[in-house]
């Protein structure tokens, strides 16, 4: 006769030593395998996308449905399969552990941690590949999404639930503008999450060690899979960095992904593609690379309140060939997102940086999301800059400038110089700003070209001491009154003189 204690004690550990066989009709065979790519037999009920386990428990999807076999993609080490090893059908998608738990973690695309650190105990699990919001749940972009980067905010403005591209050539700060903007989020709540795309693991980890040293790690997630990784790894992890992503969002957070870079993630598609033998098209990617990003990309979105008010902006990166921003995966994307910041390789030779071309570069829905006061301050940037290019140019082939013309060189050569920023500052939205205003209305043109980046670095440290309410106006009022860009002027005007004197250290 047993208590009622031991009873229970008896089943609780029968339920947690319980498993679930398969059924004997769900129970497949490898017929071959090859390069992460395995073609199965016997699952005749499977669909695509399905997860699918093989022998030792190694996770895989369902990737191409043939006449009588499957193709299937493995997220393992595929070394360990032979032909005739088992394949067992889950009847589920695939999906990855999500919740606040991930915060500060790396992890790879199934969710496994790769810090070093005990696994994350996540609650909640998020399908990998699921439907976009509809339009239902969306409503217009109209919150700024600030990235402290002047020439951002100010002429290619964000909003919370865009789709801004970074595209450029290699080594002209795709990554570092990134980087840059979630830097800027520090208290502003909102969740970022990086996804490292065929990187190297050196790049990853220095990442890694910035986010910590910049404060910036708590806020963070880094879903990595390295160049060293099989390309179906290399494949899922957008995916499953937008999933962690929705989590957040549908629970009403604000998110920003960066996916670094989506030239990686189309060329391992490619490999898995021509693996499979499908029929290969434009520059030998399969029919439906458009699909793959816009199905990603879609998922972006600014929810109503229905669905919790949440957004998941993205940061798509693509990798140019000299400067090709015609190639196929370059214009796939830029017809998928909603602004390009284009990165020029010249802008960088001649010391400018972030080398952002303000002539190629758009937010066809950031201006909505635009603050007033920086719309009215900013309206004159892109134009200076244009005027400023044009009569460079002329200035090289003219002996002698008449003084109106050299005059406006001058001035243009500031707004240039201005609007230039080094890595890893991003700047307030208040002192940017002030900044812009002092370029754009001329109360910088006494200013000798060399000491620009030192003037306006005192000017931060002192109008941060000395005026903070103006600073709190700056950010908080929905119009640039007359009164208040008086105050401006006098602040830049008295602290010039003041510069020029020597008096300002």
């Amino acid at each position: 006769m047993f208590s009622v204690s031991e009873v229970l004690q008896k089943a609780r550990k029968a339920v947690k030593e319980f498993k679930l066989e398969p059924e004997i009709g769900e129970i497949g065979y490898v017929r071959e395998i090859k390069d992460g790519i395995a073609i199965v037999d016997g699952l005749q009920e499977a669909f695509m996308g399905e997860k699918v386990l093989f022998e030792g428990e190694i996770p895989g999807q369902v990737f191409s449905l043939e006449k009588d076999s499957l193709q299937c993609i493995i997220f393992g080490d595929y070394t360990q399969l032979s032909t005739g090893s088992q394949v067992f059908r889950s009847g589920e998608q695939l999906t990855i552990p999500a919740g606040e738990e991930l915060l500060g973690r790396t992890i790879d695309p199934l969710g496994k941690a790769i810090d070093g650190e005990e696994p994350p105990s996540c609650k909640e699990k998020r399908p990998i590949f699921f439907e976009a919001p509809p339009i239902t749940a969306r409503r217009p972009v109209q919150r700024t999404l600030f990235t402290g980067i002047k020439t951002i905010d100010a002429v290619i403005p964000l909003g919370k639930g865009q789709r801004e591209l970074i595209i450029g050539d290699r080594r002209t700060g795709k990554t570092s503008i990134a980087f840059d903007i979630i830097l800027n989020q520090r208290e502003k709540k909102v969740i970022c999450i990086y996804v490292a795309i065929g990187q190297k693991l050196s790049v990853v980890k220095e990442l890694v060690e910035n986010l910590k040293r910049y404060q910036a790690i708590n806020y963070s997630i880094i879903v990595c899979a390295s160049s060293e990784d099989p390309p179906a790894m290399v494949y899922l992890a957008p995916y499953s960095g937008c999933a962690i992503a929705e989590y957040f969002m549908y629970n009403g957070y604000d998110t920003l992904i960066v996916y670094d870079d989506l030239t990686k993630h189309a060329a391992s598609y490619r490999a898995l593609s021509l693996l499979m033998k499908r029929p290969p098209g434009r520059e030998s990617y399969p029919g439906d690379i458009f699909y793959i990003h816009s199905s990603l990309l879609e998922r972006s979105a600014q929810l109503n309140e229905k669905y919790g008010g949440g957004s998941m902006t993205a940061l798509p990166i693509i990798e140019t060939q000299e400067g090709d921003i015609s190639a196929y995966i370059p214009t796939n994307l830029i017809s998928i997102t909603d602004g390009q910041i284009y990165l020029e390789s010249a802008l960088l030779a001649r010391g400018f940086g972030p080398p952002i071309n303000v002539g190629l570069s758009v937010s066809r829905v950031g201006g909505e999301a635009q603050t007033p006061i920086m719309k009215k301050v900013a309206r004159r940037v892109r134009l200076d800059l244009s005027q400023y290019f044009e009569l460079e140019e002329f200035a090289r082939f003219s002996a002698e400038l008449d003084e109106v013309t050299q005059k406006q060189l001058n001035h243009g050569k500031r707004v240039f110089a201005l609007l230039s920023q080094p890595p890893f500052s991003p700047l307030d939205i208040a002192l940017e700003i002030l900044v812009i205003f002092a370029a754009t209305r001329g109360l910088v043109d006494e200013i000798p070209l060399e000491r620009l980046r030192e003037w306006e670095t005192l000017l931060c440290k002192k109008v941060t001491e000395e005026k903070p309410d103006l600073l709190e106006r700056l950010r908080k009022e929905r119009d640039l009154s007359t009164e208040l860009e008086e105050k401006m002027r006098d602040y830049i005007q008295n602290f010039n003189q003041l510069y020029l004197k020597g008096q300002i250290q």
